[in-house]
């Protein structure tokens, strides 16, 4: 058993959570009770990931998608009235990182997806390994197009959409997790022949196309699966708490 408050600092402290300008809230969103002997991790604070963690008697939910988006309606009615309603009905904390989870050296979304697919990290192309997004690395076999697609596909349990732009051997390769597909031309600038997300949008396959760099759209959360565990573990670790990752089906 830990106290939530100094559970959160924890991971503030560890994301380097403050440095991020980001699109929602990065830390604690909804305080449940003081004490946390059960942590549940999941991708996104959805309703069905909810029942999950009041289900399994959850103190806290830790996710990469939460609540508060920018530009999002404030009023606390219909969908987010009923997921508030039940976290805090049940007494359950809501603790969220988004764009500090992405960029973590180790324990973040890119650096959980390399390792996973064989991409040996090397630099990223929008500063420095632990705080950029686009990750940028080697293969460590020899791979074309399709060799990659085959390994996401495996993987990750999920067949990616490859939109082919460049013929013959990959020996760079640039990825970011999630709905990065408009970064396609800082990978192409930083010299990738391949550059893995998780969406994709019309303009992209022509980019990939006139860029001549292979596009893989891996999916939103099957990319962004990763990290969310890795920080569950990491407090289950430091803290000695029941970390249980609830893994809820979505095909984007």
């Amino acid at each position: 058993m830990i106290r939530r408050d100094e559970l959160v600092a924890a991971c503030q402290a560890e994301l380097n959570a403050e440095r991020f300008k980001d699109y929602t809230v990065n830390g604690l969103q909804v305080a449940g009770r003081e004490r946390v002997t059960r942590v549940m991790s999941g991708v996104t604070a959805c309703q069905a990931l909810l029942d999950e963690a009041v289900a399994w008697g959850a103190d806290l939910l830790l996710v990469h998608h939460g609540y508060f988006w920018k530009n999002e309606p404030v009023a606390i009615t219909g969908i987010k009235q009923r997921r508030l309603k039940t976290l805090l009905g049940h007494d359950i904390s809501l603790l969220a990182y988004h764009l500090p989870l992405d960029a973590h050296l180790t324990l973040g979304n890119n650096a959980r997806l390399g390792e996973r697919l064989g991409l040996r990290a090397s630099g990223c192309a929008d500063g420095e390994l632990g705080e950029g997004l686009v990750w940028l690395g080697e293969p460590d076999e020899a791979l074309d197009e399709a060799a990659l697609a085959a390994r996401i596909g495996e993987r990750l349990g999920r067949e990616p959409l490859l939109i082919s732009g460049h013929a013959g051997p990959i020996e760079r390769v640039a990825w970011c997790t999630g709905g990065a597909q408009d970064m396609i031309s800082l990978a192409h600038e930083a010299g990738a022949q391949a550059f893995i997300s998780g969406e994709i949008s019309e303009r992209t396959t022509h980019l990939a196309r006139e860029l001549g760099i292979g596009y893989l759209a891996a999916g939103h959360h099957a990319t962004e699966r990763y990290g969310v565990q890795a920080l569950g573990d990491w407090l289950a670790r430091r803290f000695g708490v029941e970390h249980r990752f609830v893994d809820i089906d979505n095909p984007a």
